[in-house]
């Protein structure tokens, strides 16, 4: 027999104080901290051990409520790769957008070889579901040699100034990874960068492709699409 429970079960404070800690904390570039200041000046008093709990509990399936709920990225797939430190060692952050900035995922490797490449093409499709019309890249040779092996029929650009797009999505990266004083490691650095990117893209509206009205429209869908994220698929069943 089974039966349903509340991933907030158990839990002090209810699921708009979480959501919107969670949210602050993605969204913006703060700290644990400074989610438990601006909450305290609301009169919500935690720590900011809780923010952090709340963050690692719940990103990643407010993350995977948003994806589910969107709309399918463009057909035109812009990726690129670059280098993070940690603790010493090199490791390189593939990443993924379409044509409109969008995140489409990113995955944390050591190498950025032809196995590298494929690892994240397979990621990529099977987490997306569909083939690109076109995929626009740099010049490194191991995303031509892994496009041979895993999409051979889709068309593939490599220029430099084609690629403006990935390439300028890795700005709000070195933010953040300023802001936290670098990644603690890879698998930090994979677990944040998977929820911080989706749940930042979706409310990264190009404001300058709008009205006044036709922005508060937008933002006012999108909220309303974090509101049923957050609601669903919050059940544990046994």
């Amino acid at each position: 027999m089974r039966s349903s429970v509340s991933l907030y079960h158990r839990h002090r404070f209810p699921a708009e104080i979480i959501s919107h800690c969670v949210w602050l904390y993605f969204r913006f570039p703060l700290s644990f901290r400074d989610v438990e200041e601006m909450s305290a000046m609301r009169g919500v008093s935690l720590s900011y051990e809780t923010v952090r709990d709340w963050c690692l509990k719940f990103g990643q399936t407010y993350a995977n409520g948003l994806r589910r709920r969107s709309l399918r990225p463009g057909d035109r797939w812009h990726l690129d790769e670059v280098f993070l430190k940690n603790n010493g060692r090199l490791h390189y952050l593939w990443r993924a957008v379409d044509q409109d900035g969008d995140v489409l995922d990113i995955l944390i490797q050591s190498r950025r070889d032809k196995k590298a490449a494929k690892k994240f093409f397979r990621k990529l499709l099977k987490g997306l579901r569909y083939v690109p019309r076109v995929i626009i890249t740099d010049k490194l040779k191991s995303y031509h040699a892994a496009k041979q092996e895993i999409m051979p029929s889709v068309e593939h650009r490599q220029n430099k100034y084609q690629n403006n797009r990935a390439e300028n999505s890795h700005q709000q990266t070195r933010l953040r990874e300023k802001v936290m004083r670098r990644f603690k490691s890879a698998g930090h650095a994979q677990r944040f960068l998977s929820v911080f990117g989706i749940i930042t893209s979706f409310f990264r509206v190009g404001r300058h492709l709008y009205r006044a009205n036709g922005y508060r429209e937008v933002m006012k869908t999108r909220f309303a699409v974090w509101e049923e994220a957050i609601g669903d698929q919050l059940v544990l069943r046994f």
